[in-house]
């Protein structure tokens, strides 16, 4: 495959038994085949989409003394500002050339995950940016559940499988920002071929050239979405719990040509996870002779602690 598949989850919304079944064969078939879609038709309208981009670009504007005060030691980077360059793909030596933000799940007071994730960091010099960043957030979860019940459809389980393991689970919004390239990069790359960790990404920001896919033959395509598409993928939790049958694809962001090397290039990926206690055994359904069990038997929460270490968020 040489090109992203592209879905309209209106189909699935449509209460049309055909066009819903339709969404579930081209979702399933593009995540067995290649691991991305690019989908229409999601839950963020223009205006949010403008806000959000003017207050993450207003944040990353900020001198690096005041972001730096929003760099909270102790939780890994799982909440408010990482700096550039402190990331690395796992199996790089080098940082990615980046900087991101992360806005986490919005917990009641009387949730029993209130004290298993940290709070929200409340940046003071944009008034806005924490209220336009939760409503974000909130429109790609509520996107994310429904692609999410098209796949437990596509994989022969109930349509609300993953309703109760995603609800209050540990996603997080991460708005990056890739500054201009100032000098010879040696090596580095804005985000150095990986996979994601969580169970599905939903991507903000990838209309431009810079994100590429390797698809099952090696070869790196583009990946390219309209405006009013965003790109979703697989990622690793997915991957494991199917027995691979849904593909984690690798995919990374290259460095731009020379001569756009002064310009900055902005991304929001959506990382949807489960609670932590969400088994990621391998599906009974996707086991067989042909298919053995690939992977050893693990919780979401296990999984990610042992990925946060390998990308250099938590000392060992």
């Amino acid at each position: 495959m040489d090109k992203i598949p592209s879905v309209d989850l209106r189909d699935f919304l449509s209460g049309d038994p055909e066009r819903k079944q339709k969404f579930v064969n081209e979702i399933g078939k593009a995540y067995e085949e290649i691991g991305f879609v690019a989908l229409k038709g999601h839950f963020l309208d223009d205006k949010l989409v403008d806000e959000l981009y003017g207050e993450v670009k207003n944040f990353f504007e900020l001198p690096t003394e005041t972001k730096q005060k929003y760099e909270i030691p102790g939780i890994g980077g799982q909440r408010g500002y990482v700096g550039f360059g402190k990331e690395t793909a796992k199996g790089f030596k080098k940082g990615d050339l980046k900087e991101f933000w992360h806005f986490g799940q919005y917990v009641s007071e009387d949730s029993q995950y209130k004290n298993e994730y940290p709070d929200n960091v409340i940046v003071e010099e944009l008034p806005k940016f924490n209220e336009v960043g939760k409503e974000a957030y909130q429109m790609l979860e509520k996107t994310g559940k429904y692609v999410l019940r098209a796949l437990a459809l596509y994989l022969g389980l109930d349509e609300f499988y993953f309703d109760d393991k995603i609800a209050e689970g540990n996603s997080i919004l991460r708005p990056i920002h890739y500054p201009p390239i100032t000098q010879e990069p040696d090596d580095a790359v804005r985000a150095a071929a990986h996979g994601d960790i969580n169970l599905i990404t939903l991507l903000m920001g990838s209309q431009g050239k810079g994100l590429q896919v390797q698809n099952h033959k090696g070869e790196w395509i583009d990946a390219i979405a309209e405006p009013d598409e965003l790109m979703i993928n697989v990622g690793d939790m997915l991957s494991r719990h199917t027995n691979n049958k849904l593909k984690s694809t690798i995919h990374r962001v290259v460095n731009p040509p020379r001569e756009l090397w002064g310009t900055s290039r902005y991304s929001i990926p959506f990382f949807m996870h489960p609670v932590s206690s969400m088994s990621l055994n391998a599906l009974e359904n996707c086991i067989d002779e042909d298919h053995p069990k690939l992977y050893e038997d693990t919780t979401a929460g296990e999984f990610l602690h042992e990925r946060l270490i390998e990308l250099g968020l938590i000392k060992k």
